[in-house]
């Protein structure tokens, strides 16, 4: 007869609250009513006007930066701010092995090639490795501040400068993440964001390009924002003015129904970032101490934005028990948000990066990294699961009964084995 409290052995579960346990944005009706209000308004901008040079310029502020460039998708920001970067065919660009693949899809479409360096044991970039794959190629490296843990800056600047590269961000996770009390975004020559659903800051979809450097500027609106924007940003005398109908062909504006949104988002997400600080200490300091499960590691000098809250798992101190069926019996718990990371892996699985002339003639000749190039970063992912963190003060006894759930099946593993 079997006594074991694992719900997934017939015990009862931790969770009893009925699910979805995590939605987001949180939507209230300072949302509702700035997204009506749009509508009424305008529902294409081909110019920075309206909705569109509010948010910009809110973001901006926020950021502390001249410039800001909405876009249709986070994955949009970043082609543009590679292409303004003058990033182009041949060139090289050192990127984290391990991220969401948009971090590096869009240099493929300007020629230039990925170039996927190791990470170390809290999935952020290792330098060393990315020292080892300089060539004379090689133009500039990405910061991607994974989970919304912000990268060490320090070192990461210092490498740029040592080997002068371009230091470039992806912050789509961390929006208000800073280092030394100085936001992501703003360490490298451009930064690109994600206005995508579950992100700190949310617009439904859309993206922007934030930058301090004027030229580089006015090549992300060459590159994504022709016509209107162009001919009135862009000064007449300038030898790029020629260019403003065209620009470089493509349109990637952001929606003004998606920017009303992330506007009125944007007065809410110091507030949301301070719950979220609160809730992640408690979450990490209910876990500390629990057999098999590692809470990241914070620098002091870090202030997450905790787009996820990142857990390692230790099998060795849980018998051997595999990952899958650990979490088989946390969702049976009913802490059905824990999950694996997906998309967000190691690049070198990806189809596209092994192979990309499959699908981008222009790379035919080239065969990427195998799987099994990247150790650290396979590891990493092979061996992290994910929460939600929570930001409301009533959030709290929910976040309590996800960790005190963990720590349960942890407690009872050798009862799944």
């Amino acid at each position: 007869m079997n006594d074991s409290p694992l719900a997934l052995l017939g015990g009862e579960p931790a969770v009893t609250v009925p699910g979805p346990h995590f939605v987001w944005p949180p939507i209230e009706d300072a949302d509702r009513r700035a997204v009506a209000a749009q509508l009424e308004t305008a529902v294409s901008i081909p110019d920075r006007s309206g909705i569109i040079a509010e948010l910009e310029d809110a973001l901006a502020s926020y950021l502390g930066v001249r410039h800001v460039v909405t876009t249709c998708t986070g994955t949009a920001a970043l082609h543009s701010m590679y292409a303004a970067a003058g990033i182009g065919p041949g060139d090289e660009v050192l990127v984290p092995a391990l991220t969401f693949h948009a971090t590096a899809t869009p240099l493929f479409h300007l020629g230039a090639h990925p170039v996927l360096a190791d990470v170390d044991d809290r999935g952020q970039l290792d330098l060393e490795d990315a020292a080892r794959r300089l060539t004379a190629r090689t133009k500039a490296v990405v910061a991607v501040h994974l989970w919304g843990l912000p990268e060490g800056m320090d070192a990461l600047v210092s490498f740029a400068d040592e080997h002068e590269l371009m230091l470039l961000e992806d912050g789509s996770h961390a929006h208000g993440a800073t280092w030394n009390h100085q936001r992501t975004g703003t360490f490298g020559a451009a930064s690109a964001f994600s206005l995508n659903g579950p992100k700190p800051l949310s617009a439904g979809e859309g993206g922007f390009v934030a930058t301090d450097d004027t030229e580089l500027y006015y090549r992300v609106l060459l590159h994504g924002q022709y016509n209107k924007r162009c001919r009135r940003e862009i000064p007449a005398g300038h030898p790029l003015a020629r260019f403003a109908v065209t620009g470089m062909g493509l349109k990637l504006r952001i929606h003004p129904l998606a920017a009303a949104l992330a506007r009125a988002q944007l007065a809410r997400l110091d507030g949301h970032l301070a719950g979220r600080q609160e809730i992640a200490a408690r979450m990490c300091a209910a876990l500390d101490g629990v057999p098999g499960i590692n809470a990241p590691y914070v620098p002091v000098s870090a202030r997450p934005s905790w787009y996820a809250l990142p857990l390692r798992y230790e099998p060795a101190e849980l018998s051997g028990l595999p990952l899958q069926r650990f979490l088989d019996a946390v969702h049976a718990e009913g802490a059905t948000e824990a999950d694996q990371p997906g998309s967000t892996c190691p690049l070198s699985g990806h189809p596209l990066f092994q192979t990309p002339g499959a699908l981008l003639p222009g790379y035919a000749d080239g065969q990427g990294p195998a799987v099994g190039d990247f150790p650290a970063a396979e590891d990493v992912h092979a061996t992290t699961f994910k929460l939600p963190v929570w930001h409301y003060e009533e959030d709290a006894r929910l976040a309590d009964a996800y960790t005190a759930a963990i720590a349960k099946v942890a407690s009872h593993a050798k009862d799944l084995l």
